[in-house]
């Protein structure tokens, strides 16, 4: 497994993050809507709103999953964050060497598909990730990963509002 490095600007990604007041809130509807809207279009169990702390990535709304957080050192978000396309495809993460041997791989919630974009804030500061996943290999269709696009851009003009 590689653990994903923070970012060039973590300390004002952090910044910024905090200034949304976001972290550790309640459920909402319309962050529900999207991920599981996420879901359908990409055929996934599993899709999540992902806000990158220091040390752990928090979910905001997620679909498929029954926690609300997990390590920062196994996510596949904190990879996300340093695409220049804003996008991120693992189609299977058992031979994937940064993932092969992660514990969220190996273990429960069984990531084999990841497929991720980069939350954006102010000044392109990545916050986090909408992402969707799935239990074995997988392939999204340039429409599916159009949506997802469209998608996060929801996301944020929800956050920003």
């Amino acid at each position: 497994m590689i653990a994903p490095k923070n970012h060039e600007r973590e300390a004002e990604r952090l910044a910024l993050l905090e200034s949304y007041a976001i972290l550790d809130t309640e459920l909402e509807e319309d962050y529900e809507n999207l991920v599981l809207l996420a879901s359908e279009i990409c055929g996934t169990p599993i899709s999540v709103i992902t806000l990158l702390d220091k040390d752990r990535q928090w979910f905001k709304a997620h679909h498929g999953l029954d926690t609300s957080e997990t390590e920062r050192k196994y996510s596949f978000c904190g990879h996300t964050i340093h695409e220049a396309n804003n996008l991120f495809v693992v189609e299977d993460a058992r031979v994937d060497e940064r993932f092969h041997d992660n514990p969220i791989v190996v273990g429960d919630p069984n990531v084999v598909f990841y497929a991720g974009v980069t939350l954006n804030g102010a000044n392109g500061l990545p916050l986090g990730t909408l992402c969707v996943i799935d239990h074995e290999p997988k392939k999204l269709s340039e429409s599916q990963l159009s949506a997802l696009k469209i998608l996060s851009d929801q996301v944020m003009n929800l956050l920003d509002s």
